[in-house]
Formats: C-alpha cells, sequence, structure tokens
C-alpha cells in the first residue's frame, strides 16, 4: 500500500515522502494517528504543491534543532544511585531517567531520543547520543555515583 508520510518516521521516511508499506501496518497504525494519507492522485497533488512550505518548516526545524544540539554538547548530567559492598549497582540509569534530568534544565528530550543500546549499570563517565532532528545529534556526559 502507497501512503504519503504526514511525519518523520524512524526507519521508515521523512515527512512528504511516499512509501510503501504493508496495509495492516498503514489502517492501523498510521492512518488512525494521522502520521500518513493514502497516496491517491488527489494526495499527490496536494503533496506537490505544499511540498515548498514543507521544505521551509523543515529548514526552521533543522536550524532550531542545531542550536539545541549546540547548547546540549555542553551539558552533564550526575545520577546517584546505590551500590553494594563490590560498587555492584542496584537499577541502572535508563532513558527516561536522562530525559527527565534534561527536562531540569530547561531542555524538551523524549526519552525516545535519547540513543542508549542499554540502561548504565556501572559507576563512572558515560556518553550518551541525543537524537535531536533527522541527522541532528549532541552527545552529553552522564556521570553516575555512588549514593552516601
Amino acid at each position: 500500500m502507497q501512503i504519503i508520510l504526514h511525519e518523520d518516521i524512524d526507519k521508515l521516511g521523512h515527512r512528504g515522502d511516499v512509501v510503501t508499506v504493508k496495509p495492516g501496518y498503514a489502517r492501523n497504525f498510521l492512518l488512525p494517528r494521522k502520521l500518513a494519507v493514502e497516496a491517491t492522485a488527489g494526495n499527490l497533488k496536494a503533496i506537490e504543491r505544499i511540498r515548498g512550505s514543507l521544505a521551509k518548516k523543515t529548514a526552521t526545524e533543522l536550524d532550531a534543532a542545531q542550536k539545541q544540539a549546540d547548547l546540549l554538547n555542553g551539558i552533564a548530567l550526575k545520577f546517584a544511585r546505590k551500590t553494594g559492598e563490590s560498587d555492584q549497582m542496584f537499577g541502572s540509569v535508563t532513558t527516561a531517567d536522562i530525559a527527565e534530568g534534561l527536562g531540569t534544565q530547561g531542555f524538551k528530550i523524549d526519552k525516545r531520543q535519547v540513543q542508549l543500546a542499554e540502561p548504565i549499570k556501572i559507576i563512572g563517565e558515560s556518553q550518551v547520543t541525543i537524537k535531536v532532528f533527522r541527522e541532528v545529534t549532541a552527545q552529553i556526559k552522564i556521570i553516575v555515583e555512588k549514593e552516601s
């Protein structure tokens, strides 16, 4: 089934792209959430007309994302976690913890934007990538300390 994307979707495409997906994915997920519309002749003509405004909107979002990434690059977050006798952590630092920590510093970051393969389970420093927008990323430092 051919659809036109209204929003960027990871591993599928960017706003305004015409992509082919399975009918169930389109009917049950993309269309009800208004993330896409069916690629009919009328919708294809309409998307061609508004493609220019989409390019301007994407350019402004990219500029704002670049500014946010520059601000994020200097950030260091500290987390205190309980540890056992051999410095084994109880629990971990997750993407939600990192997003919440950035939220307290005034950044609006969703936990899905934090690129973390698995939760941090060691004491010390780690570098974490934040995907701000499409190809714009920022590196932040996460410091995990023993809780006193």
